[in-house]
């Protein structure tokens, strides 16, 4: 029988990457954003139809408690059970803006949706996975902003810098649960979320920015989850998977 994992944010970019990958390895896929299901109902009987498993979009706002309720109830009504979690669901600034010029208005919208939602949505599966004896294995998607200090970001690098601690947090407490949790952390992807910056860093990545001297996709992302998922990183839980085409490697 096939496991279900559940993507947040997985109808687009990195998340699309993702869900694409783990249905080619047949998982079930469940996914949510803040589209109308309707949006999603030829995409969902596209992956039924190509990979022979099952998937289901849910209308869903993670960052709301009563949304996060919803989306797992929709998810054990259709499946039975859950054995995956990838919180991947996050936003960018509305507005890059200068960090003395920044609002609370962007603080709050980004932690809400890049920290607390996970934050908080890891819990309730982890409470499900604790109390229905699975041992299943959660996944953050985090970025390299969160050690790379970005002025013009600096609510979106505060929040990953969140989703990283997030991770070691959880990792120890799902450790008696057999659970692994894991960070996922990407580098510069190409996506709808980046691609407002892309001549930026198509100059920058020609200048050396990365290693590798390429854009990252969001395939690259979902091979590395599909990897986690399977197991393949079983005795390396906390720790953080970095994809950024040796971005972060200090260079003199």
């Amino acid at each position: 029988m096939a496991k279900t994992a559940l993507v947040t944010g997985g109808g687009r970019g990195i998340g699309a990457g993702i869900v694409d990958r783990l249905a080619a390895e047949g998982w079930n896929v469940a996914f949510c954003g803040r589209k109308p299901a309707e949006e999603f109902a030829a995409h969902c009987a596209g992956i039924e139809a190509k990979y022979n498993v099952k998937a289901l979009y849910v209308q869903a706002d993670v960052s709301k408690a009563e949304d996060r309720e919803k989306l797992l109830y929709a998810i054990l009504e259709m499946f039975g059970s859950l054995e995956a979690l990838v919180n991947n669901a996050g936003v960018a600034p509305q507005v890059r803006c200068d960090l003395l010029e920044m609002s609370e208005e962007s603080f709050d919208r980004v932690m809400n949706i890049n920290l607390k939602g996970p934050f908080f949505l890891t819990q309730r599966v982890g409470r499900y996975f604790a109390e229905n004896h699975i041992q299943g294995v959660i996944v953050n998607v985090g970025s390299i902003s969160a050690t790379v200090a970005s002025i013009s970001r600096g609510e979106y690098c505060l929040s990953k810098a969140g989703v990283a601690m997030a991770t070691k947090l959880f990792a120890v407490k799902m450790a008696e649960f057999g659970v692994p949790v894991y960070e996922i952390r990407p580098g510069v992807i190409s996506s709808d979320m980046t691609s407002v910056v892309k001549e930026k860093y198509d100059k920058l990545i020609a200048d050396g920015l990365t290693l590798q001297p390429r854009w990252g996709f969001p395939e690259d992302i979902g091979k590395a989850v599909a990897m986690l998922l399977r197991g393949d990183l079983a005795y390396s839980t906390g720790q953080v998977i970095k994809v950024d085409g040796g971005m972060e490697i200090g260079r003199l």
